[in-house]
């Protein structure tokens, strides 16, 4: 095959099994160079397994492996680096401690002193950040960065290796819509440079927005690969899943009842000392969702974590008429879920489970205590693992073997597991922040339609999310939050993106808007699609 024509990539009869789960079987692939091609697929349909092959970290049962058209073995990932490959995985392989610089030479260092390395790795640095717009101080510390100058770096490492093909792992899953568009332009600048782009993902705007051509894998099988200007969201979400998917949630106008949950004159300080809570005042009925929305750190997240039991506020909770000890012993998550209170927290890895543990461990943590997982003083495994059973099955968690641990799930299943966890304790209250994150769209879909679900059956849902399509789509009001304060209430039908871009811009029903730019810079960053 000439050399000019031959695919950049291309996999022959990949297959790869983890004992009796078989992540990928019998697939093959061509990537034609200086495109950028997508690969989607459910969470758990082998995608991330696949490319883990092709970059040497798994070593495939059987098939064969083409880089320009000649066979290329890859053992290891330093095969996969000397083949042109890099890689920037959904968790980035930084050392928190090191700078930028230290982390891009890791692993590439030229003979015995550093110090040579480091030089010439700031000169090219420098060139590298300004041919592709990855701007980054070569000396900040990987601790001080934002998830997104992170990802450049990851990026800035595999350009330095000398990589001409970039596999990115679910690169938007903790980005903002702001900085997965900046994203999008670092990728078409690689592309017209010649470089090739796999795109692992799930979010179907970012295919059609960005990609030449996606493939589809379901199950650990490629089930269909097409030109994307040839293809539909709702065609691709149907190979995806197997079935038609509804790409909006489907629900009855809400039927409100009584409070649920009360909250007056709520503040929050941080560790530092800065206000992230400034007196807020609202409510949640009984049969509705409360969304709240605004660009994230405007203080989403303390509300929920002080509601939740996981900081300490002052003000005044009540919940079901009671108030709610907000400093004192009583303030926990503990309480709160004696109090009928249940939490799906945002980060889902730090906050919802403890990765090394077996599934059927983390279904039962926080109401481990209860009567049905125990025998006296001893806990009942037995009973914790049938329950664990019980809810991988009606929550579709794939693979379904509670002695898993939760590191071995993909990050949807790992929600799955955190959502069956609270939402099958029949909570009066559920808190719920950043549901569908990293989530696939046919688990979107289900967990959308378990919360509403939980609605209809008269509890009240406070839903924090940067997506605004979902914040529109699932509530029955929205409150929107700016700089720690509520800045309006809105019915979803009685509202639009404008104009709750203009309340999370931090201008109110009284003022006019002052600076047009800050308005539509602020709508980037909260048009993220659930797709």
């Amino acid at each position: 095959m000439n050399q000019a024509t031959a695919p950049a990539i291309e996999l022959k009869g990949i297959s790869k099994a983890f004992g009796p789960v078989q992540a990928n079987k019998d697939i093959s692939i061509r990537v034609m160079p200086g495109t950028i091609h997508g690969i989607i697929g459910e969470n758990g349909a082998g995608k991330s397994t696949l490319m883990s092959i092709l970059y040497g970290f798994y070593k495939a049962d059987s098939g064969e492996i083409f880089i320009h058209g000649n066979r290329t073995p890859i053992p290891d990932s330093q095969a996969a680096i000397a083949a042109g490959i890099g890689m920037v995985f959904q968790h980035f392989k930084l050392v928190e401690n090191f700078t930028v610089l230290e982390n891009v030479v890791l692993g590439a260092e030229e003979g015995g002193r550093l110090t040579p390395s480091l030089s010439k790795a700031r000169k090219l640095l420098k060139q590298l950040s300004e041919e592709y717009e990855l701007h980054v101080d070569p000396d900040a510390l990987i601790q001080d960065l934002g998830v997104g100058m992170q990802q450049r770096v990851e990026i800035l490492k595999a350009l330095y290796r000398q990589a001409d093909i970039l596999i990115l792992d679910e690169p938007t899953g903790v980005l903002t819509p702001a900085e997965a568009d900046h994203l999008f332009r670092i990728l078409e600048g690689l592309k017209r440079e010649g470089k090739t782009i796999v795109l692992i993902t799930h979010k179907l705007r970012e295919i059609m927005e960005i990609t030449d051509t996606v493939s589809v894998m379901r199950r650990g099988e490629m089930t269909a690969t097409v030109k994307t200007a040839e293809t539909s969201p709702e065609q691709l979400a149907e190979l995806m899943v197997g079935r038609k998917v509804l790409l909006r949630v489907d629900k009855e106008p809400a039927q409100p009842g009584r409070v649920v949950l009360e909250v007056e004159n709520l503040r929050v300080i941080d560790g530092k000392g800065v206000e992230r809570v400034r007196g807020i005042d609202l409510q949640v009925r009984a049969g509705e969702i409360l969304g709240v929305a605004g660009v994230a750190g405007n203080g989403q997240s303390e509300l929920l974590e002080v509601l939740g039991g996981m900081r300490t506020g002052t003000g005044t909770i009540r919940v079901n008429g009671q108030e709610i000890d907000l400093t004192g012993k009583h303030s926990d998550a503990r309480t709160r879920r004696k109090r009928g209170i249940a939490h799906v927290p945002e980060d889902r890895q730090r906050e919802g489970l403890i990765m090394d543990y077996y599934a059927w461990e983390n279904v039962g943590f926080g109401y481990h205590d209860d009567p049905e997982y125990n025998r006296g003083w001893l806990m009942n495994n037995d009973a914790l693992r049938d329950d664990a059973r019980r809810k991988i099955e009606k929550f579709d968690v794939r693979p379904a073997d509670c002695w898993l641990t939760a590191k071995n799930f993909s990050g949807g299943n790992q929600q799955k597991i955190v959502i069956a966890r609270e939402l099958e304790r029949n909570p009066d209250l559920l808190l719920v922040g950043q549901p569908t994150r990293g989530v696939d769209i046919g688990a979107i879909e289900f967990i959308h339609q378990q919360i509403v679900a939980l609605r209809d059956a008269g509890k009240a849902v406070l839903l924090v999310s940067v997506e605004l399509d979902e914040i529109m789509s699932l509530s029955d009001r929205i409150a929107v939050m700016f700089d720690g304060r509520i800045m309006g209430e809105r019915l979803p039908s009685e509202t639009d993106e404008r104009e709750l871009g203009l309340l999370m811009a931090g201008i109110s029903d009284t003022e006019k808007p002052h600076d047009a730019a800050e308005v539509e810079q602020n709508l980037a960053h909260a048009r993220g699609k659930v797709m």
